[in-house]
């Protein structure tokens, strides 16, 4: 061996020995002067406290804290001059270990190097009144000079907390942190700008309440990460760099700021989580907010950013700004889904300053909000939703969809849209009850081409179909409407005044103006409105306690609508008319018809009346004038009013008539049988009674030489009373080219005619010389045949002599 190696061997076995030599020494003195280094360290402990600090024993363990001496403290008990009030422990440790300078203690003095705390309770407590039991620690002067130039500072340069419950619960500003340390180690340095931290951290948060009232945040999720902490003396605040950690399964970045000088105690936290689930993010906030975002959920992850800005010495909420990106998601709201959801959304419990941090003056704002609804695509430029105590939800929707994706929406028995477009603009704002928009208030224009769709309770079909809503501040215009169903094609303009307030409040009140106009119009077609509306049963979503459907229904039900209407040609069964007016009003019950005027068979038919629906029957009241109607062409076109005897193919003439009827009419159209009362009265121009066999029948042998198949009037007046199946005819003078007679009875649908008929011999012809007042005198002159017209076999009438006749 080397010579020198020989000598470094011993130098090294000399230092070994001395160093085991003065740890023993030291071992030695402190076990000899173990009271007296207690006192001292409790005394130097007690210098800057308001309180008391009491050390149950002190135990040296060496070469834990080589080349120093590290002394093992139990039972540290820390109390402020309050504690009998209060009776909260500021520091209650099992066992407090420091490393202290050899050197220093040599000297007589103390250098704390490194702090372990174990098996400890932390409870910093304030009080209603602002009092903290942290006062137990006394304020140091800015400017204090040292004592000893060489003296080195109390200065820990390591820690470590081990099993540490830390509590700050604050009174004043109904605070609540409550951590369960499992571990922490750090490192101090001491620059001259201050000092800085680098530790790792496991804890079980068991409150983070900014605000006892709300809840806690995170609560009873465990966090784990490191933190690299900087105290900046010059402006008295605690920094903390953001760091990667864990709270529960899910990665955060957090960083934050507290100001611990003198004011208020001004904090910031930072947290971003760069991607997290909906459900987990909601389950890390306060139960008043996890309450109402559990209604909603995000499928995929999103990146949401927090910022916590408050006084941790002040009561209420901090400002919270959160901040999301959705890009590509699936949103779930009560009511159904949003596919392929983009939008950029800020949360803030600060939408106007100065107006504090609380529910009323919070808002959601999405920007660019984007997504497809029931296969509907939409965009929302900037959605807003303000005011959390009182929801309102603003902004501008717009959409341009394929019409058959509104079947997913509208119950399919109610409307069934098989094709069309919609273009749809709409500035829109509503309460918001249950994260439900309720009652929008909207402003825009809703456009509708080349659709077609079927109004299932009625039973009508429209082809073709386009549509333009405008919707203003109050009312709503209906314009540019085109409806056709079958060969009726319909162009509508209408309107409704104070539409909105009343399709959400009084559905009963709205009433619709239309000005209708139409080239060819059959009614066939829409006999479907004549029929009951057969309730309607909408298609609910999972979530949903109300419906689209259910509010379009109730509009259809209960709605009100007037209209002018314009027709060309109107067609019904085999009548046709021409420029065909009329006021409509429909209600829910019926409708009422006013002023009505069209132009049929070379003459006019005027009709105010009203139609009733109620329990499956269609009743109806009519009042008409009949002006120089063609009376041929007018039976041929109501199918001869039920008649069987006398048809169209037996009159001829020009009918003036005043009726005022009572009936009803199937769901079909037609007559219901024996449903008819009223009265008519008529008066036929230039009439004839062609081949009417109850006369010609009678004129075979009555009346052989007289042509009876072509009966004329000059005039013929009659005045009938309807009753069911029956027709009460009013004592009736008949002067024709062939007889005159006399008519009064009763002519039934079905049975119980009863018609009196005197008919004299005497033939008119010889009289048509005289003057109308002497023929009317001389008419009944001679013979008179007095018959009776009652039931016969198979609905024929059956004549025979009158022998009761008066």
């Amino acid at each position: 061996m080397p010579r020198w190696t020989k000598i470094l061997f011993k130098t090294l076995g000399v230092i070994i020995a001395l160093i085991v030599v003065i740890f023993t020494a030291l071992g030695f003195y402190v076990n000899s002067h173990k009271k007296e280094l207690l006192s001292s360290i409790t005394k130097k402990l007690n210098e800057n406290l308001n309180g008391t600090l009491t050390v149950g024993d002190m135990d040296p363990t060496f070469f834990s804290g080589f080349p120093g001496i590290s002394l093992t403290l139990k039972n540290v008990v820390m109390k402020d001059l309050q504690w009998n009030n209060h009776r909260h422990t500021l520091l209650d440790a099992k066992r407090f270990n420091v490393a202290v300078n050899v050197m220093a203690l040599l000297k007589g003095t103390i250098e704390i190097k490194k702090v372990s705390i174990n098996d400890a309770a932390v409870y910093l407590y304030t009080d209603s009144t602002g009092y903290s039991n942290t006062s137990i620690f006394k304020k140091k002067k800015k400017e204090e000079p040292k004592k000893d130039n060489n003296e080195s500072s109390a200065e820990i340069r390591k820690f470590a907390l081990n099993k540490v419950s830390f509590v700050l619960d604050n009174q004043k500003g109904n605070k609540l942190f409550q951590f369960d340390v499992d571990d922490l180690d750090g490192n101090m340095e001491y620059p001259d700008s201050g000092w800085n931290a680098s530790l790792k951290l496991k804890t079980l948060v068991k409150s983070l309440a900014f605000n006892t009232q709300k809840g806690s945040f995170i609560k009873d999720r465990l966090l784990e990460g490191p933190f690299a902490v900087h105290y900046d003396k010059k402006h008295e605040q605690i920094v903390v760099a953001p760091n990667r950690l864990k709270i529960g399964e899910e990665d955060f970045i957090i960083g934050a700021k507290f100001d611990v000088g003198e004011g208020p105690a001004n904090f910031t936290i930072n947290i971003e989580a760069p991607a997290i689930l909906w459900k987990n993010a909601s389950a890390l906030l306060t139960p008043n907010i996890s309450k109402k975002l559990n209604m909603f959920n995000l499928e995929a992850p999103i990146h949401v950013t927090c910022d916590l800005i408050g006084d941790m010495g002040a009561g209420g909420d901090p400002n919270i700004r959160v901040k999301a990106r959705v890009r590509k998601n699936i949103l779930t709201i009560p009511g159904g889904e949003i596919q392929n959801c983009n939008f950029d959304g800020v949360y803030t419990n600060n939408h106007v300053r100065d107006r504090g941090f609380n529910d009323a003056n919070s808002s959601v704002i999405l920007y660019r909000f984007a997504g497809d609804y029931a296969g509907m695509p939409f965009s929302i430029d900037t959605a807003a939703i303000v005011n959390f105590e009182r929801p309102v939800a603003k902004g501008v929707f717009k959409s341009n969809f394929d019409i058959t994706k509104m079947n997913n929406v509208i119950a399919d028995n109610l409307l069934k849209f098989k094709k069309g477009t919609a273009h749809v603009t709409l500035a829109f704002k509503a309460d918001v009850v249950n994260f439900q928009l309720t009652k929008p208030y909207v402003q825009g224009l809703v456009d509708i081409k080349n659709a077609d769709v079927d109004y299932v309770p009625r039973k009508i079909n429209f082809k073709n179909t386009a549509i333009s809503l405008n919707f203003t501040e109050k009312d709503l215009f209906i314009r540019n409407i085109r409806l056709q169903s079958g060969k009726s094609i319909v162009n509508m303009e209408g309107s409704i005044q104070n539409f909105l307030n009343l399709y959400y409040n009084d559905p009963e009140k709205i009433v619709l103006n239309w000005q209708i106009r139409s080239p060819q119009l059959y009614i066939g077609e829409f006999l479907g409105f004549l029929s009951t509306r057969k309730p309607v049963s909408v298609k609910r979503s999972k979530s949903s306690k109300t419906s689209f459907s259910d509010n379009l229904n109730a509009l259809f039900d209960q709605s009100k609508v007037n209209m002018n209407v314009v027709i060309d040609k109107l067609y019904y069964l085999k009548f046709m008319a021409t420029g065909a007016k009329a006021d409509l009003a429909l209600s829910e019950s019926g409708m009422t018809i006013k002023n009505a005027i069209v132009k049929h068979a070379g003459g006019s038919l005027a009709v105010n009346g009203t139609l009733y629906q109620k329990n499956g029957h269609n009743r109806f009241a009519v009042n008409a004038v009949v002006s120089n109607v063609d009376i041929k062409n007018f039976f041929y076109s109501f199918n001869n009013f039920g008649l069987t005897s006398l048809t169209s193919k037996n009159l001829r003439g020009y009918l003036f008539s005043k009726a005022k009827i009572t009936g009803a009419i199937t769901d079909q159209g037609g007559i219901q049988k024996n449903s008819i009362d009223g009265n008519i009265v008529f008066d036929l121009k230039k009439g004839a009674l062609l081949n009417f066999e109850p006369i010609t029948s009678v004129g075979k042998f009555a009346f052989p030489l007289r042509d009876l198949n072509n009966i004329t009037f000059s005039n013929l007046n009659g005045n009938f009373d309807l009753n069911g199946e029956k027709i009460k005819i009013n004592p009736m003078m008949i002067s024709s080219s062939v007889l005159n007679m006399n008519v009064a009875g009763v002519y039934s649908l079905g049975s119980g005619t009863n018609i009196a008929l005197d008919v004299p011999l005497r033939n008119p012809k010889k009289d048509t010389e005289l003057a109308a007042s002497d023929r009317k005198e001389k008419r009944m002159r001679g013979i008179v045949l007095h018959i009776l017209a009652t039931d016969g076999e198979n609905g024929k009438i059956k004549f025979k002599w009158n022998k009761n006749h008066e």
